[in-house]
């Protein structure tokens, strides 16, 4: 019987669903249904896949479209060789939607197309912030995970994921001395002194525009790590509570892992159990030392200044 896929979760996790996706397409159904119950505008990103996916509540989708097949949602949380840290989320929605659950298959890459108008937006947007800093250089610095809130003067995320708010203004001071930076964030930061950094009003689309015509990526275990391994830029992650081996691509040459949890964090089996003790546990691991944010610093100068010289 035939399957429809539902995908359901944040913006990286449905851009990881992508290419295992497109791979099924074309090898086993080209009439594959994909229900986007998230962040549909996504998979316009697809060039194979705009005429299969839809809306959770497109009219008639179930009649219509589903009703005649296999309801299937991919849930890679759930997949052992992902809560045992030998898959990424590519890997793991891969070994479930093309069923193959004894080999762990290669990262299958992406192939993104961005909209002409999203990339003049983000190559706009990168040239009016060149001009008004006069730097040549631009960092898109991402230093919120999904579950960040601002409470007071407060930054607050528990899933240990996020960057604190004196790290985001410290290293946006220090980058943007020689840099311009780009913060991608829909979080107010709370502070009142300058940062130095630009925060552009940008949807999802627009925000690949802007990554794509950046220079280098900076960020925690969020959606614009995965933007900035698609589209081939070098990039600094700092990773806290979650696993690099799953959620970000610690093979890529191009990527600086920084890994602030190591060995002091216990694996969270979001979406099998929630374990209040184990999340408490690991809610501290994106406070940085002094040395840490040095180190972040350097990398993100290191890396742009070597590329100054190649030129």
């Amino acid at each position: 019987m035939k399957k429809a896929f539902f995908i359901n979760g944040g913006a990286g996790r449905v851009l990881c669903a992508i290419p295992p996706l497109e791979h099924y397409k074309e090898n086993v159904d080209p009439s594959v249904v994909i229900v986007a119950e998230a962040w549909t505008d996504l998979f316009l990103s697809s060039p194979s896949l705009r005429d299969n996916v839809y809306p959770f509540g497109h009219k008639g989708l179930f009649k219509d479209k589903l009703i005649d097949r296999e309801l299937i949602a991919p849930e890679p949380y759930r997949l052992n060789a992902y809560f045992n840290q030998k898959v990424n989320l590519i890997q793991a929605f891969d070994m479930l939607i093309n069923d193959n659950l004894e080999e762990i298959p290669e990262t299958k890459k992406f192939n993104l197309d961005i909209a002409r108008h999203d990339q003049a937006f983000g190559y706009n947007y990168v040239s009016q912030v060149k001009s008004q800093t006069g730097k040549d250089k631009v960092i898109v610095f991402q230093p919120l995970g999904s579950g960040a809130q601002k409470d007071g003067d407060f930054l607050i995320d528990s899933s240990g994921r996020s960057f604190e708010l004196k790290d985001i203004v410290n290293i946006c001071q220090d980058l943007s001395k020689d840099y311009a930076v780009i913060l991608m964030t829909n979080v107010p930061i709370p502070v009142n002194t300058p940062m130095g950094a630009a925060v552009p009003d940008a949807g999802l689309l627009q925000w690949m525009g802007i990554v794509n015509a950046c220079d280098y990526f900076l960020g925690c275990d969020s959606m614009g790590q995965h933007y900035a391994h698609a589209l081939g830029k070098p990039a600094t992650v700092v990773i806290g509570s979650t696993f690099p081996q799953n959620i970000s691509y610690p093979d890529n040459p191009d990527f600086t892992i920084i890994d602030n949890g190591k060995s002091k964090r216990e694996y969270n089996p979001f979406r099998v159990t929630h374990d209040l003790a184990l999340e408490r546990g690991n809610e501290d691991l994106m406070v940085l030392d002094d040395k840490t944010v040095k180190e972040i610093i350097s990398s993100v100068r290191t890396k742009l200044d070597s590329k100054k010289k190649v030129k």
